[in-house]
């Protein structure tokens, strides 16, 4: 994985785990005000992206539409669930995310760009495991607060499975990305490198 991808990875995490400015019981005329006010933030950033050609102004575009997709999602409606907005807060950073980073590979050619289409991917799955196991562990943890013994040990059946899911998904998406690279080679370099990622994650 690229530095790049593996800062989106910990940026939509730390998103997921620690929104804390999450507008709850926010009013019914504040929720109008600040869609109005992303809306207007969307249309000068989308007006910014018109002195560019190209693959920069899709780029540009892209950018500005996950903005607004990440600020709508912080925006949620009065009295929602704190975990599950948070979720979806992380959902939206890894839709952005993986949107601008798809297009930049558009920057690159062959196995390059390749390898950088499976990345961005990659880290696009990564983040929402994370986000859905993390979402999956809050809300263990509060049934089991709840309901006693019996549901904490049920609770630490679903944080254990949530991981796992979590864990299985990300090797999943590593694996391709190893795999992609492998076709920079032929041959016999080629078979070795496919048998190595095989190896490597346990394929």
């Amino acid at each position: 994985m690229t530095t790049m991808n593996l800062t989106l990875i910990a940026a939509a995490v730390a998103l997921c785990c620690g929104t804390a400015a999450i507008a709850q019981n926010m009013p019914k005329a504040e929720v109008k005000a600040g869609k109005a006010a992303i809306e207007a933030d969307y249309k000068t950033a989308k007006t910014g992206c018109d002195s560019l050609l190209g693959n920069p102004k899709e780029i540009c575009l892209a950018e500005a539409k996950g903005k607004e997709k990440v600020a709508l999602a912080e925006l949620v409606q009065p009295n929602g669930p704190k975990n599950k907005a948070a979720y979806n807060v992380a959902i939206a950073k890894a839709d952005a995310a993986y949107s601008v980073a798809r297009l930049k590979c558009n920057e690159q050619t062959g196995n390059a760009k390749d390898v950088c289409v499976k990345e961005a991917k990659a880290a696009e799955i990564e983040s929402k495991a994370s986000a859905k196991a993390q979402m999956k562990t809050v809300d263990a943890k509060h049934d089991a607060r709840e309901k006693g013994q019996v549901a904490r040990d049920d609770a630490n059946k679903k944080i254990v499975a949530a991981n796992k899911d979590a864990a299985a998904d990300k090797t999943n998406a590593e694996y391709a990305v190893a795999k992609e690279k492998c076709d920079a080679f032929i041959g016999d370099a080629k078979v070795l490198c496919l048998n190595e990622a095989k190896t490597r994650f346990g394929k």
